[in-house]
């Protein structure tokens, strides 16, 4: 069974090296891959080539780069929907959006990820799948479709705080519904757990940071990860043994500045 893992993608714009996760840009959903908006950055080649929507890409400029695994991510922050405007064209992995469907626009999860997003205004709770990217508004962390929004309470109002809970993939569905009943099994409630800051694909700027970070946190420390899009310097802070201390932790650095953290077991 995997172990929680909850990522994060980009760091704050410091150092010179990345720009903040969320960006204060009008709304925009990332076209399928085919489209010349949709700009990919070069990839080490290691014989196997990602799904087109699992390469950074850029937006008026800011790069985003999907994670490779959504096994135990977890994030809070404002949820939106939209509706008529995109009813009927394409998402970003090449389906056609439904305003009625139970999906969703997310800007850095693998698409068909299925994910719980709970309503912390109204403790409604729903389970969306990701086909699409977005939404590119500052502090947006995921764009519901409209009947999605309606079911969770924020229609009407907009927006929302909610909490994304990545599920995984889905392992069975009812014959019925056609709604997934069963996902591969995450552990998100145990295990040795620091917050990540900051990902960085220039050693130098990750070593920068943590030395700036290392002077307030604890265990302020490098880990490397390497794909087929390259090696990533990952920058963590502090020490948990459990899910609800960290998140907690994450979320008042970010209300202190952070422009995004998030728990990661090791």
């Amino acid at each position: 069974m995997f172990r929680t893992q909850i990522m994060i993608l980009f760091s704050l714009a410091l150092f010179g090296c990345a720009s903040t996760l969320d960006t204060p840009y009008k709304k925009a959903h990332i076209p399928p891959s085919k489209s010349s908006t949709y700009k990919t950055s070069p990839s080490v080649s290691t014989g196997q080539k990602s799904p087109a929507t699992q390469r950074p890409y850029k937006i008026k400029g800011v790069q985003y780069t999907p994670i490779a695994s959504a096994t135990g991510f977890v994030q809070t922050g404002i949820s939106s929907w939209y509706g008529k405007k995109f009813h009927g064209r394409k998402t970003s992995n090449g389906e056609i959006y439904n305003m009625h469907a139970m999906t969703a626009a997310h800007k850095t999860l693998p698409m068909n990820t299925w994910v719980s997003v709970h309503n912390l205004e109204n403790n409604r709770k729903i389970v969306v799948r990701i086909n699409d990217r977005g939404p590119f508004v500052y502090r947006r962390i995921i764009d519901l479709s409209y009947t999605g929004a309606k079911r969770i309470g924020i229609a009407g109002s907009g927006t929302a705080k909610v909490r994304v809970t990545a599920l995984g993939r889905a392992t069975s569905y009812s014959k019925k519904t056609k709604d997934p009943i069963a996902f591969k099994p995450v552990d998100y409630w145990k295990g040795n757990l620091t917050i990540q800051v900051g990902a960085f694909q220039i050693k130098a700027n990750a070593e920068k940071y943590r030395y700036k970070l290392s002077k307030t946190y604890q265990n302020a420390h490098i880990t490397t990860f390497t794909d087929d899009r390259g090696t990533f310097y990952r920058v963590r802070i502090g020490r948990f043994t459990n899910l609800k201390d960290a998140i907690r932790f994450s979320e008042k650095i970010i209300a202190q500045g952070f422009g995004s953290a998030f728990a990661v077991a090791e």
